[in-house]
């Protein structure tokens, strides 16, 4: 549990950080990054010292995610762009995933 935790302070850090830049909606964005990404990481822990093809099936299903996140972000923020616009979403969701994925590999030993 304690990589998870690790992972989510970290996480809200970023998102707080986001949101003091981008406000609100780039803060929305970030929550959707670490979720994704705690997503991503717990699909992938399990299988660290597996056999490669069970490891890189873990890794793409973690890509995945992290790619279907985005996707239904954007969907949400074009079908309310008034509430959410799509910019600042984006940018708050890769303003918060791309340091999680810098670090991802504290998070998975």
């Amino acid at each position: 549990m304690k990589p998870y935790g690790l992972l989510v302070l970290f996480g809200a850090a970023l998102i707080a950080s986001a949101g003091a830049v981008g406000g609100g909606v780039a803060a929305i964005g970030g929550v959707v990054a670490l979720a994704a990404q705690v997503a991503a990481v717990a699909l992938l822990r399990p299988a660290m010292r597996d056999p490669t093809p069970r490891f890189l099936a873990r890794w793409l299903s973690g890509m995945a995610v992290r790619a279907v996140a985005l996707a239904a972000l954007l969907a949400v923020s074009v079908a309310r762009r008034p509430e959410l616009p799509p910019l600042p979403a984006s940018l708050g969701f890769l303003g918060v995933l791309l340091p999680l994925l810098f670090v991802e590999t504290r998070f998975l030993k």
